[in-house]
């Protein structure tokens, strides 16, 4: 394992992911671009494909080359790992309209995006940007490769648009997704880039993979996200109250880190190529409000409470329509992944590691 990740909440995620029973092997001296390495999904992967050597994994060190829009940031968000002899940092926009130059690259892992609601509103062209234009320049230029063996697209459960009922939602199901409102350009981004996948496999024969993750929570998640899991997780470190701009009865599935991470790379090593999985924790689903109440009840200690408050005058954030999210994962369970980790133990390891 990597000796210089120093949380070890998160090195023991790391040897958590690195448990399953994968053909880890397969990435032995590959060289595999991350885009997004700087954020929360984007660094788990990186970090996991930095321990495969480091852990015995595989036979020969990695290239990882970490493509970023910004490279002073994600120096600061990398520390542990930044001197790594396997990490390369590149700078890439993945809102230009170009072909990036990834070398000679076996695989590209797509995870750059803008997934909080509060960028919806701020800056919709930079959060459909990356999904649309960025995938396909990602595609053209994994596809120049003398041997291309996979991309990844994270995609999102967004693309499934307005959904009514309260039926789990398999990959095949759809709602309605108005493209003229603003918070549109995430969720029809999304659905494009998966398009996009389906196309370059079907016409060129190139491996593509799709998942689409549910409410995906854990450690390195941003004070400052903007989506309830990591706001109310963040009041209840620093001791405040959390305060509930809603009724609090939609209903999230809430899947932690290592068990999505997992799951991508389940999906990436032994999915179907241009097939979408949910990857998510069922049996992980609360309200809004049961959520708020279990992390408070985690630190009993702090003395804390519920507030109800008015939404805020903030426009950019853009709330979703859903009462109910919850998706049918048995795609995955199909390839004998199964999640581990429940909200209980996913939401004390997170307070844990951002009081370290």
């Amino acid at each position: 394992m990597n000796p210089r990740i120093t949380n070890h909440v998160i090195e023991e995620d790391l040897q958590t992911i690195l448990s399953n029973d994968l053909p880890w092997q397969v990435f032995s001296g590959c060289r595999i671009v991350i885009t997004g390495a700087g954020g929360f999904l984007g660094g788990y992967l990186l970090r996991t494909l930095l321990a495969l050597y480091h852990s015995g994994k595989v036979s020969e060190p990695l290239q990882v080359v970490a493509s970023v829009r910004n490279v002073e940031l994600a120096r600061s968000r990398l520390m542990d790992c930044i001197d790594d002899d396997q990490l390369e940092l590149i700078h890439w926009d993945l809102s230009d309209i170009a072909i990036p130059d990834l070398g000679d690259c076996q695989y590209v892992l797509h995870a750059a995006s803008q997934a909080s609601p509060r960028f919806y509103g701020r800056d919709p062209v930079g959060t459909l940007m990356p999904n649309a234009i960025g995938t396909a320049s990602l595609l053209h230029a994994l596809q120049r490769s003398s041997d291309p063996r996979g991309l990844l697209f994270v995609s999102s459960s967004e693309v499934y648009g307005q959904i009514s009922g309260d039926r789990t939602l398999a990959e095949s199901d759809f709602g309605h997704l108005d493209p003229t409102t603003v918070r549109a350009c995430y969720a029809e981004s999304k659905r494009l880039g998966e398009t996009l996948c389906v196309a370059w496999h079907h016409q060129f024969g190139l491996p593509t993979y799709i998942v689409r993750p549910f409410h995906t929570y854990g450690p390195n998640l941003l004070a400052d996200d903007g989506r309830v899991f990591s706001d109310f997780t963040y009041n209840v470190i620093r001791g405040e109250n959390i305060e509930m701009m809603s009724d609090g009865q939609a209903r999230r599935a809430f899947c932690y880190v290592s068990d999505a991470i997992a799951g991508f790379f389940t999906v990436l090593l032994k999915g179907q190529p241009a097939t979408a999985y949910n990857v998510a924790n069922p049996a992980g689903e609360l309200s809004v409000i049961e959520l708020a109440e279990l992390l408070i009840g985690l630190c009993p200690d702090k003395k804390l409470k519920v507030e109800k408050r008015l939404p805020p005058g903030d426009q950019s954030y853009i709330s979703s329509t859903f009462d109910r999210l919850i998706p049918d994962v048995h795609r995955l369970l199909n390839l004998r992944w199964t999640a581990q980790v429940t909200p209980e133990q996913g939401f004390s390891r997170m307070i844990e590691a951002q009081s370290l």
